[in-house]
């Protein structure tokens, strides 16, 4: 694949760099070339020095042969009109864009413009680390509305059918870690000891979820 970077920051020079180890070509545009400086010496693909919504200077990137364009600068709206050139003129499909704004990262999502709200980001990686273990979402939508989160569940639950869970809780499990390895289940799939369960729920449902979860099931008559 070619891919083309807008942005040598940190998180552009990184992305170039690892995407280069995954045999992939590249094209990192920059306004400042003293940019550049951050992308290690041997690093093989094409320094492009310009705006990156110019057309010329996406051109001259390679874009036209691109699979893939990612937006990374500091600034919302260089990178949210260069990901709309990217898709809109030259017919890249695979946009990203980094928005600092999460208000207005959920109004470019709902445009289809794929965002990485970066402050809502970076609360979320803070909050995980320094909360108990599933107390926050592993992962939320732009919008905040869906998330997926680790739910505990009450031992009396063992034993019990995935359907079972869905039913009681109102929502959908997403995955299960089993012995240290992901597994999707099946509706007749049986809680084992140890499981830690993710679901997959909207964000305002998640205490009714945790509540039913982390006690043992309702006798059934």
């Amino acid at each position: 694949m070619h891919i083309v970077i807008m942005g040598c920051g940190r998180v552009g020079s990184t992305l170039a760099q690892i995407l280069e180890d995954s045999g992939h070509s590249v094209a990192v545009i920059d306004r400042d070339p003293a940019a550049f400086r951050r992308l290690r010496s041997g690093f093989r693909g094409r320094r492009v020095t310009g705006i990156g919504f110019d057309r010329d200077v996406l051109s001259d990137a390679g874009i036209e042969g691109a699979s893939a364009f990612v937006a990374v600068s500091s600034g919302d709206n260089s990178n949210i009109i260069s990901a709309r050139v990217a898709r809109e003129t030259f017919g890249v499909e695979n946009v990203v864009a980094r928005i600092y704004d999460q208000r207005r990262a959920e109004v470019y999502q709902r445009l289809g413009i794929p965002t990485v709200a970066t402050v809502r980001w970076t609360a979320d990686q803070i909050l995980r680390r320094v909360l108990p273990e599933g107390a926050e979402p592993l992962w939320r939508d732009p919008t905040g509305s869906v998330v997926l989160a680790e739910v505990p569940v009450d031992p009396g639950w063992i034993g019990t059918k995935i359907c079972k869970l869905e039913r009681a809780a109102r929502t959908r499990i997403a995955f299960v870690n089993r012995l240290g390895e992901a597994l999707v289940p099946e509706p007749d799939t049986v809680v084992q000891e140890g499981d830690i369960v993710h679901v997959m729920a909207r964000e305002a449902d998640m205490r009714r979820v945790n509540e039913v979860l982390s006690h043992k099931p309702e006798e059934e008559d």
